[in-house]
């Protein structure tokens, strides 16, 4: 009985101290790092130490999706998937001006297929901030580089069920190095941002490619008339329904030297190493439900983007180059019913047109906001057209419905 009691008694201590922990994350923490655009529409579960010298929040989503996919030349199919699964934890270590954040995922589109030698995808994020102040972040770690718009937010901020089909080409995605963010974001003065980062060039999770090419990034963000309420930057759609016209401007370049995979930091290996540039421009604008987006994305390389394997000349992989450019609009309802159309192009650069076709996409989705972007359901229907060197085409379409929750 003794015992019962002791364990009765330890348990409501513990119920009791966790309703404390969690009412003083909600006052303490501020993570609202620039590097780290992750949309949280509440705190998480937060514990924080009684003496206030360590927090951790812990946060989890996913996303349950099925696709019907017909693409031409190929039988109809259905595709049913957990397409995301995340955990993360975040938090400080003895100060708010040291923080941390770790994201893992375990979904297996997520961590990608088991290869032999290779390893295991499950680090997403896994990095350490210095915060002296709110105008400056420096960061040391893996986690995004300040490259595009809609990889910079988070996949749980999407307005469609995915990103665009120049994201998946073009991006810069993650890479292990440090980052310092200056951030001058004002109400409704005129704001601005200067992010720089230095990194590995070779991705995430990568150990056995060390060479010395590195990848330098740096990027400008304009807000003419002030900062977005709620962070809006790092979400799609106006769920907020901005009172006044609010307008995000932004380009990002960089330089990755002996780059050895073929879309940078992403792809598959390359016979030989290539120096590829990247050039990332990005425009958002939101007032009273409405939201616009444009992004321009190009990949090029200092040398022929082909590259053959040194033992066996019909053996070759290319970097993928080229530009892309992508539209999309939408109006959220006070119902919070969302109308999404996003249409985007892709043209493949001249060293690898007779390998890789043009491309364009037209998108059209419905999502419905129960808690925000952390609990929604969408639907989306999209339409590819391919275009060949040779002239042939190819057209391909999918019907998709998804479900997120997170907290």
């Amino acid at each position: 009985m003794k015992k019962i009691a002791l364990i009765i008694a330890l348990a409501f201590y513990v119920s009791s101290s966790a309703q404390v922990s969690i009412k003083q994350s909600k006052q303490d923490n501020d993570l609202k790092l620039s590097a780290l655009p992750y949309y949280s529409f509440g705190k998480g579960i937060g514990i924080t130490s009684p003496d206030s010298l360590y927090q951790l929040n812990i946060r989890f989503r996913m996303q349950n999706r099925v696709t019907y996919l017909d693409n031409e030349g190929a039988a109809a199919s259905y595709d049913g998937q957990i397409r995301r699964l995340r955990l993360r934890l975040d938090g400080y270590v003895g100060s708010p001006k040291f923080l941390y954040a770790v994201q893992l995922s375990f979904a297996p589109g997520d961590v990608g297929e088991f290869r032999e030698g290779e390893n295991i995808n499950i680090i997403r994020d896994a990095v350490l901030f210095y915060r002296p102040n709110k105008n400056w972040n420096l960061s040391f770690g893996q986690t995004k580089l300040p490259g595009n718009r809609q990889r910079v937010n988070s996949s749980g901020g999407l307005q469609l069920t995915d990103r665009s089909i120049n994201n998946a080409k073009f991006t810069i995605d993650r890479d292990f190095g440090f980052q310092v963010h200056n951030l001058n974001e004002f109400k409704d003065a005129f704001s601005y941002n200067f992010k720089t980062a230095i990194s590995t060039g070779e991705g995430r999770n990568i150990t056995d490619n060390a060479d010395a090419g590195l990848a330098v990034t740096g990027k400008v963000e304009l807000f003419p008339f002030g900062a977005f309420a709620k962070d809006g930057t790092y979400f799609e759609g106006d769920i907020v329904r901005e009172p006044k016209p609010k307008l995000m401007l932004s380009g990002a370049f960089q330089q990755n030297n002996q780059a050895k995979r073929t879309q940078g930091q992403l792809g598959n290996d390359l016979f030989q190493a290539r120096n590829m540039q990247s050039v990332l421009l990005d425009a958002m604008l939101k007032y009273n439900g409405w939201a616009f987006m444009s992004s321009y994305m190009s990949r090029t390389t200092s040398k022929n983007a082909v590259t053959f394997s040194p033992t066996d000349a019909s053996l070759f992989n290319f970097a993928y180059v080229g530009h892309g450019f992508d539209h999309q609009v939408s109006y959220n309802f006070v119902s919070n019913y969302e109308v999404i159309g996003r249409f985007s192009t892709q043209k493949v650069g001249t060293d690898i047109q007779t390998l890789a076709p043009n491309t364009k996409q037209y998108s059209l989705g419905l999502t419905k906001y129960i808690w925000e972007h952390a609990f929604k359901v969408q639907g989306e229907i999209s339409f590819d057209t391919l275009t060949f060197y040779s002239g042939d085409r190819k057209n391909n379409w999918y019907a998709r419905f998804q479900i997120e929750i997170g907290i």
